[in-house]
């Protein structure tokens, strides 16, 4: 079933159920994954490396590496890499994700199991104290993996709810609601760590449990709110009936890497996108400790930077929906792509304990941040064949919030080489070049028309 076969009134009503799981998921990728939890387990790696200040005192030398498998690796780049891990997993496991979420006829229960695992995954990541960095490690690793996975049933939904012409508008509400509650959320929890001064690291683990309680909570309205609908088109539907789910999956998957060959401008953008979207969430993930190690920040100025972050999000989101509504999404995310550019280049400008030029970058990056993911959310939903949305989406979130892996191991591996987080913040320029290359090399009419879509108004 298309959007357009759903009744006016119930369509409406499940947009605004799918909206709040922006809201929802947007606690623990703002809260935790972006500000909170890489400084705080950096610090914890730290505490590792250098050992207790009693051997200190000792005389036993204080480092910055931890031995991890008989490797050295700098307590510095330790997210960064895990980070990395992350995607290398997801690029196996969320196209199978796809592939059985495109058979399910029950794609919001799907979506609340996963996100409930998430949730309770970073809940537990109130336990991570003292020099316990392993823990830490493995519960980033797991809820990355599990958000990753619900994104990919979450955006394959839009295409059921939401005609062609009305997706902009619809995936730009849901970042903008996302960055709301994302942001009401990062406000008490700095409310939190200024009345808690004296005990920050208790004040972060509160903070964390709060945002995985968030996620859980409002994960149920969209799960209650959005109906389940049979596959549409489901690739091999007789291996379902003989083989079950997962092998008929499977063969869905093989079915979509083989034939992506035959949607090119598909393929361009999925790659364009790869590198781009890389530069967009290595940047949040290296902002709070870029803030802090950098930049000598305190906390609660780098908590106050991601507000400003997720509040002039939200009227950046909006507002680049309604010019896509003009100009077509494909123009003004190219656009945004050179207003990152030029945000990279202003934080590797920005000197220390700056905080006005500190808090101007907050702004650009909000007006730019919100924009530039809903379109191409949204512009990517137009070059998929229908009954494989999220299929397809697993590749799409394979590089979404959290699970990029060039730009973590770019940044991670300059940090490591020169010891300064400027030169590796640089580094990532590369990213959005060559992700400005490909996208110009996209034709929207002509993917549109290959993967056999009806054109919006507005391309």
């Amino acid at each position: 079933m298309t959007a357009a076969g759903i009744d006016p009134e119930v369509r409406v009503r499940e947009q605004k159920a799918w909206y709040w799981y922006d809201w929802a998921n947007s606690a623990y990728v703002t809260t935790t994954a972006a500000v909170l939890f890489a400084p705080y387990l950096t610090s914890v790696a730290e505490k590792a490396a250098c050992g207790r200040a009693t051997d200190e005192d000792a005389g036993f030398k204080c480092t910055t590496d931890l031995h991890v498998l008989g490797l050295d690796v700098s307590a510095g780049s330790l997210v960064f890499y895990i980070v990395t891990i992350a995607t290398i997993i997801s690029a196996v496991v969320l196209p199978i994700v796809g592939a059985v979420a495109d058979r399910s006829s029950s794609k919001p229960r799907l979506l609340g199991g996963f996100a409930w695992t998430g949730s309770l995954l970073a809940a537990l990541m109130f336990l991570v104290a003292g020099s316990n960095w392993q823990l830490g490690a493995v519960l980033l690793l797991l809820a990355a993996l599990c958000l990753g996975s619900s994104l990919v049933v979450y955006d394959a939904i839009l295409v059921e709810i939401a005609d062609p012409d009305e997706r902009d508008k619809v995936s730009s509400k849901g970042w903008a609601l996302g960055y709301l509650g994302g942001g009401l959320l990062l406000a008490l929890n700095f409310v939190l760590l200024t009345v808690m001064s004296d005990n920050t690291e208790m004040a972060v683990r509160i903070s964390l449990l709060s945002a995985g309680v968030w996620w859980a909570v409002f994960t149920i309205i969209p799960v209650r709110g959005i109906r389940s609908r049979p596959p549409v088109n489901p690739v091999g539907g007789q291996d379902a009936q003989r083989g079950g789910l997962v092998r008929a999956s499977f063969g869905q998957l093989w079915h979509t890497l083989r034939d992506l060959r035959g949607y090119p401008v598909t393929l361009t953008f999925l790659v364009a996108y790869l590198f781009y979207n890389d530069g967009i969430q290595t940047v949040i993930y290296a902002a709070s400790v870029y803030g802090e190690k950098q930049l000598g920040f305190e906390k609660s100025t780098v908590l106050l930077a991601f507000l400003v972050v997720q509040f002039v999000g939200i009227a950046g989101a909006l507002g680049f929906g309604r010019v896509a509504g003009r100009f077509g999404a494909y123009r003004v995310i190219l656009t945004g792509l050179f207003v990152w550019l030029a945000v990279v280049v202003a934080g590797w400008l920005t000197p220390a304990d700056n905080l006005v030029l500190f808090l101007l970058l907050a702004v650009g990056i909000g007006v730019v941040l919100g924009g530039t993911q809903a379109l191409s959310r949204s512009f990517y939903s137009q070059l998929i064949p229908r009954g494989r949305e999220a299929e397809y989406f697993s590749l799409y979130q394979a590089c979404e919030r959290g699970t990029s892996w060039i730009g973590t191991l770019i940044f991670g591996l300059v940090h490591q080489w020169t010891d300064s987080y400027r030169p590796a913040l640089l580094a990532l320029m590369v990213l959005f070049l060559l992700g400005i290359v490909l996208l110009v090399r996209v034709d929207p009419r002509r993917g549109i028309s290959e993967a056999g879509n009806a054109l919006p108004q507005v391309v």
